[in-house]
């Protein structure tokens, strides 16, 4: 490991990010009885400009007035080029002490979380507010994700980053045919086999971008989470996205629509058999520290330090599961 240690933001249950329009009070409470880790009352892409106002009296008296349980509560505010997001963040955070996070939309420099983190500062400290509130970004334009690296050292409130598909296309002006879906065209031709025959194979338009806010993610401490998947009719176009997602590395997905909250969950969630490798893990290496070797064979083969990390990590997160399951189901 470098000798230069990053601070890793605070831990939470990531798994499925549920999309709720600020505008439309009609679903707060089923979001509230949903299995959903983590439920984000939006007032920026889903609100109609006209519909802002009362979306963010809205919000607030859901936060104020509605048992979330145990869940992360996150406000999506309106973007920092609008007039609408200072008071987004003053209206809310002021009058909403059950706010865990706010989502800033559109990131392009680390100036823009700046700019947020000192509005938030200053609230909280006005207001006394006990819980200090984190944050999570949006990359989704080009100019975000050029300046990535530099975004995910802005600020130590900053927890999160979110790869948005659909404003990112068109900030690259990238083609695709959904949000968060891939294109037919974009893959590569094979050579010709003996018999002259040659086969395409598509691939995913998505996989630089999310590669690389995920690495400056892990590099500094943050939590990746990969946005939306459009289509939410689409159950096994959700399901490949997912699962990509989750070989990176990506800690959950956002669902905008219930149906994706559970298959989320399920592709975020370590499997019992991976659970029950990783607790062997650990015992394992535990008793081989104890007879002082530095790695041990498990069902053939070697397991060292490094396999060790990614058991903790992973006991970790199952152990999380299970408490939030448990506080959902008491």
């Amino acid at each position: 490991m470098s000798f230069t240690t990053i601070e890793q933001a605070t831990p939470r249950l990531t798994r499925s990010i549920l999309a709720v329009p600020g505008s439309t009070p009609a679903l707060f409470e089923k979001a509230a009885r949903s299995a959903a880790d983590v439920i984000f009352l939006d007032l920026e892409d889903a609100v109609a400009p006209d519909d802002k106002e009362q979306a963010r009296r809205n919000v607030i008296g859901a936060l104020n007035d509605i048992d979330w349980g145990g869940r992360i509560m996150s406000l999506r505010i309106n973007g920092l080029d609008t007039h609408y997001m200072y008071r987004d963040v003053v209206d809310v955070v002021e009058s909403c002490p059950r706010l865990d996070m706010l989502l800033i939309p559109k990131v392009g420099v680390p100036a823009d979380v700046y700019a947020v983190d000192m509005l938030v500062t200053q609230i909280e400290q006005a207001k006394n507010r006990e819980k200090k509130l984190g944050l999570e970004i949006l990359i989704e334009t080009a100019l975000g994700l050029a300046n990535v690296e530099a975004i995910a050292q802005s600020s130590r409130r900053l927890e999160a980053m979110c790869f948005g598909a659909g404003d990112f296309a068109a900030s690259t002006r990238a083609r695709t045919p959904a949000i968060g879906g891939l294109n037919p065209d974009f893959g590569v031709l094979s050579d010709p086999d003996p018999e002259g025959q040659r086969h395409f194979y598509q691939g995913d338009l998505w996989h630089a971008a999310q590669t690389r806010m995920l690495v400056a993610c892990r590099a500094y401490g943050l939590r990746p989470i990969d946005g939306p998947f459009g289509d939410f009719r689409d159950g096994e176009g959700f399901l490949a996205a997912a699962r990509r997602a989750v070989v990176l590395g990506f800690e959950g997905k956002w669902a905008i629509h219930p149906s994706q909250i559970e298959p989320a969950n399920r592709i975020f969630s370590p499997s019992a058999e991976d659970v029950d490798k990783a607790r062997r893990i650990v015992a394992a290496m535990a008793q081989a520290a104890r007879e002082g070797k530095g790695a041990v064979q498990i069902d053939g083969r070697l397991v060292d330090i490094a396999n060790i990390r990614m058991a903790q990590n992973l006991l970790q997160k199952a152990d999380a599961i299970a408490a939030f399951s448990k506080a959902l189901a008491g």
